[in-house]
């Protein structure tokens, strides 16, 4: 299994980004897929979770409104779009599935916000 994670930087509050994960490794199709991130110091937390067809999403409260996940079954590849960012969101994000047996993260992508 394999994440190629990309779409981070530095951004100005109040501006966009879209993340993007390829996978490859396993049938990305039946697996759903989630966002997390992490600032030094703290736990990983959930963002955003997205189901195997697309069809169900969860947000974190904090992100509700501003960002949205979706997923390209045939480019086997996730997608964060976030909008309104605020310097809170800075954080490194990291996409995620399981398997019963296991767990699976990418490498992480750096989001910055600041003027």
């Amino acid at each position: 299994v394999q994440f190629v994670e990309s779409g981070g930087g530095l951004v100005q509050p109040g501006g966009s980004l879209r993340l993007s994960c390829a996978a490859s490794g396993f049938t990305f199709s039946s697996y759903a897929m989630t966002w997390y991130r992490q600032t030094p110091g703290k736990e990983r937390e959930l963002v955003a979770s997205i189901s195997s067809t697309g069809g169900s999403t969860v947000y974190a409260d904090s992100v509700k409104g501003r960002f949205t996940i979706s997923r390209d079954n045939g480019k086997n590849t996730v997608y964060l779009q976030m909008n309104s960012l605020k310097p809170e969101d800075t954080a490194a994000y990291y996409c995620h599935t399981a398997s019963k047996i296991s767990d699976y993260w990418g490498q992480g992508t750096q989001v910055t916000v600041s003027s």
